[in-house]
């Protein structure tokens, strides 16, 4: 018998028990699926996080408070308050850092009810500096923002994150009008361009105020929770790296011996850092949704020897009439195999529609997350739902093979 009737004689025996193929493919189904969509999801996962990143810019240093970590980010970056950074480090960085440095921001954030008449809604406010817009590379769609004399002043104006203004004033122009945070009345005096979201926060849903208001009259604070600096072009990166921690070190009296109070990183560091701990997690859900076509595997071979079982006759039937072993185990391997290849395309097909739909249910909450569906996905599900045909079917395929022909003919 050649391969074709071999294949033709394993679909009729696959079709003449249409519920146990199904449920003897259904391990296999089940993991390739895993493997197709844990790889989407991953690979996709990962553009997420390097999209975000990407889109505050490649050309921008992070300046945060506290020491960092030998394995880790500093304790600042977990929530925990450190007051080693200060408006004037800020300040002596933009008068002696290297010229490369084009532009720097400094942040306060905190969280509150705004209230505006009878509207009230709870949002997140931002103290910063009047270099934002030039940072953060983005625009005041009417009005304007507020200026370095009114970020020395303590001035009571804020701009609106577009999110906000539509919430507080709908299709009302909110310019001249005043909102109350933390009971302290401010002039609006613009809106900003709509951004989305950005670093894993609604860049609209927040509202801008002078960074010396919010530490006075908002939080009670004289400390900053973080900087930023915009270089004029990615070669120059690690100078101005070096410029900063110079400054720094020097503003807060540190010893050459003696570790940094802060933590300075690129745009660049942490796209590397990143990029590397999604690859591992995705190995690592590779490799969990490895087990169920591990488990399949072994659900087709106590099909499979159950079949043998079932077969017996047919098998000394075919053997009485010269069979030989060899044929005997070509007829089960191609079984196995083809119940294998079945389910690991119908595997795929499942996989690949899954991760399309989480695809377009992310995209359509807003995040910038691309469909990744790789050949190598596809071309492992394929090959490794044939491998696991042919491993876990070798053992009933030899049990068959060595059936003696005048035993399987009086078998019951």
């Amino acid at each position: 018998m050649d391969i074709k009737e071999n294949i033709i004689s394993s679909w009729v025996m696959i079709k003449r028990s249409k519920a146990r193929s199904f449920l003897t493919m259904l391990g296999i189904i089940i993991g390739v699926m895993a493997v197709i969509v844990v790889m989407s999801v991953g690979k996709g996962a990962e553009s997420l996080i390097l999209n975000q990143v990407k889109s505050m810019g490649s050309n921008l240093i992070g300046v945060l408070p506290g020491a960092s970590e030998e394995d880790g980010p500093p304790a600042s970056a977990m929530g925990i308050v450190d007051t080693s950074l200060k408006y004037e480090d800020g300040e002596e960085i933009i008068k002696k850092g290297c010229d490369c440095i084009s532009a720097l921001t400094m942040y306060v954030s905190g969280n509150d009810i705004i209230n505006y008449e009878d509207n009230k809604i709870s949002t997140n406010f931002n103290g910063t500096t009047a270099s934002y817009i030039n940072v953060e590379d983005t625009q005041v769609e009417t009005g304007r923002f507020f200026t370095y004399e009114e970020e020395k002043g303590v001035a009571k104006v804020a701009v609106l994150g577009s999110e906000v203004k539509e919430k507080l004033f709908g299709d009302q122009d909110p310019s001249g009008r005043r909102i109350r945070i933390k009971k302290t009345n401010f002039l609006i005096i613009g809106v900003m361009k709509e951004r989305g979201i950005s670093g894993f926060q609604n860049q609209d849903d927040q509202i801008f105020v002078p960074i010396s208001t919010a530490q006075k009259l908002l939080l009670g604070i004289d400390h900053i929770s973080l900087m930023r600096a915009k270089v004029d072009n990615d070669q120059n990166i690690d100078k101005a790296m070096d410029s900063i921690t110079w400054i720094l070190r020097d503003r807060h009296n540190i010893e050459p011996e003696d570790l940094n109070d802060f933590t300075i990183a690129s745009m660049a560091q942490g796209l590397e850092a990143l990029s590397s701990i999604t690859s591992a997690l995705r190995l690592f859900l590779v490799a969990v949704a490895g087990i169920a076509l591990v488990v399949g595997g072994f659900g087709i071979m106590n099909i499979m020897l159950a079949s043998v079982q079932e077969r017996t006759r047919e098998i000394g039937l075919r053997k009485a009439v010269g069979a030989k072993s060899i044929h005997i185990t070509m007829q089960f391997l191609i079984e196995s195999c083809l119940i294998t290849f079945l389910g690991g395309v119908i595997g795929i097909i499942l996989g690949i529609l899954i991760s399309i739909l989480t695809a377009k249910i992310v995209q359509s909450l807003g995040y910038n997350w691309d469909l990744i569906i790789t050949w190598f996905s596809v071309l492992l599900g394929t090959g490794v739902s044939i491998g696991i045909g042919l491993v876990f079917g070798i053992i009933p395929a030899h049990r068959a093979s060595k059936l003696d022909p005048i035993e399987a003919l009086r078998y019951e």
